[in-house]
Parts: C-alpha cells; sequence; structure tokens
C-alpha cells in the first residue's frame, strides 16, 4: 500500500506541475482554458460545459498569485 501512496502523490505532482506550467505560460487565457479543458477530457473526466468552465475557472483561480 506504501507503494500505491508514493505513486498516487508522484502523479498529483505531476498534474499541478503540468497544470501550472500550463498556467503561466504565455499565451492568451483563452488558449490556456482550451489546453486544460482538453487535458481533463483526455483523462476521461466526462462534464458539462458549464461544468467545466467552472472547474477550469477555479483551478487558474488557485494557481494564480494573490493580488495584495
Amino acid at each position: 500500500m506504501k507503494g500505491l501512496s508514493i505513486l498516487a502523490a508522484f502523479l498529483g505532482g505531476a498534474a499541478v506541475g503540468a497544470a501550472c506550467g500550463i498556467l503561466f505560460a504565455p499565451e492568451k487565457g483563452s488558449e490556456t482554458r482550451e489546453k486544460i479543458m482538453e487535458q481533463i477530457r483526455k483523462r476521461g473526466i466526462k462534464l458539462s460545459k458549464k461544468e467545466m468552465e467552472s472547474l477550469v475557472d477555479d483551478i487558474a483561480d488557485e494557481l494564480q498569485p494573490a493580488n495584495d
């Protein structure tokens, strides 16, 4: 079970790293959001367009630096 935990942590970290890389890339926000939606679909997560946009917005908000 410990091996599974390590693997899950590694995969989770890789996913967060990839999301950060995509969000901080020098592209338009709309292009970035499309890429995130595409990656979510590739992983077999099926959501309505509204749910998908909400999830993408939540991810983007979490990864943007806070404005003080």
